[in-house]
């Protein structure tokens, strides 16, 4: 069984239960979603989700075929050459060495974003290794609150 990390792109009618309905593909085969993230298309009535999930490529490529079935979808595709972004906020006490908070966040294309009498948030946009790399790198500093976003993709 080959586990691989895959990718998939799904634009769709942006309407009422296209997402409950492209999720339970998956969850009726025992898959999880690592993560999903959904936008609208601009000036237009679609949207587009990005679902990273792993799991062997014939029941991967078994749920393509089917969300390709549904009524509400127009294109599904799988990633092979992306550019794969995605983005976390980190909230930090103010007492926290910043300048070292920001020297870490700065190589990891990120920076102090707000900031007020009590604490600090930091953003990094980079790719998801990256991110988790980061996240692991500021473990040493005690953040306060960590929100990380889904993977968003396009092919190259």
């Amino acid at each position: 069984m080959d586990n691989e990390r895959r990718v998939v792109s799904v634009i769709v009618i942006n309407e009422a239960s296209v997402l409950s309905r492209i999720t339970d593909l998956f969850s009726a085969r025992g898959y999880n979603i690592e993560s999903l993230t959904v936008a609208p298309i601009p000036s237009s009535e679609y949207s587009r989700l990005t679902i990273v999930t792993s799991g062997e490529s014939r029941v991967i490529e078994q749920i393509t075929k089917q969300l390709h079935k549904l009524i509400p979808v127009l294109k599904v595709y799988e990633h092979t050459k992306l550019v794969e972004k995605e983005m976390a906020l980190v909230k930090f006490t103010i007492s926290t060495s910043l300048s070292d908070i920001e020297a870490l966040s700065s190589s990891y294309n990120g920076k102090i974003v707000n900031a007020n009498r009590d604490t600090v948030i930091v953003m990094v946009v980079d790719e998801p290794t990256r991110v988790s790399n980061f996240l692991s790198a500021i473990e040493r500093f005690n953040p306060k609150e960590i929100v990380r976003s889904g993977s968003v993709a396009l092919e190259q």
